[in-house]
């Protein structure tokens, strides 16, 4: 899997939904290899989209054709500034990965300095979270760069998942998740209270209420 995501602030909220909801009906149809997408708008403005392909040729064709780019020029239009993008080549999905069904989703980003041991924590110990946490659907882990990273975790409800956060962690749970906090690094959250999801197979966007 491939995972590519772009972010910026928005200054068309109403103009990039309409641009959204076109590429859903109009070009995602075309585009091979596509899988799915989550995006969503941050409580500071933040538009962020992490778009899952099944191989990085196919995000590579997905971007060469000529109605993605005319498409692109008109998005682009819907945000202040500048909009940054990350490809991110290295994907692992935890528990039930990514969900439509989810009603509330959180992005991490940041950079570490392993990687590696990140991934194994969020397999390895996924279905222990769950026992403890089970509004947590699943998650997507993404890594791009030296050393920058991505994930989204999804939350069965925002209500949920606001409520179990105050809850104490077993102990075994506990030094697992602080290890993790040690490797993580400086993190920017983003929380998508109603998080968007094109699927491979559907005919329009569906959002969470």
């Amino acid at each position: 899997m491939f995972l590519q995501v772009f972010q910026g602030k928005v200054a068309d909220e109403d103009g990039l939904r309409r641009c959204m909801d076109r590429w859903s009906e109009e070009l995602r149809p075309g585009a091979d290899g596509y899988l799915g997408s989550t995006c969503g708008l941050s409580d500071d403005g933040t538009f962020l989209c992490m778009v899952r392909f099944e191989s990085e040729d196919a995000a590579r064709r997905n971007s060469s054709r000529p109605e993605q780019g005319e498409w692109w020029a008109e998005c682009e239009r819907c945000f202040e500034g500048p909009v940054t993008f990350m490809d991110c080549p290295d994907v692992t999905m935890w528990l039930d990965g990514g969900s439509d069904d989810a009603g509330f989703v959180q992005v991490l980003e940041g950079h570490t300095t392993d990687a590696h041991r990140m991934r194994e924590l969020l397999t390895q110990n996924g279905s222990r979270l769950h026992e403890v946490r089970p509004e947590i659907i699943g998650g997507t882990f993404g890594t791009y760069g030296e050393d920058g990273y991505i994930e989204a975790v999804y939350f069965r409800s925002e209500a949920e998942a606001r409520e179990h956060e105050k809850m104490e962690v077993p102990d075994d749970l506990r030094e697992l998740m602080q290890e993790e906090e040690r490797i993580m690094g400086k993190v920017t959250y983003y929380d998508l209270h109603n998080p968007m999801m094109i699927s491979a197979g559907t005919s329009g966007m569906g959002e969470s209420r």
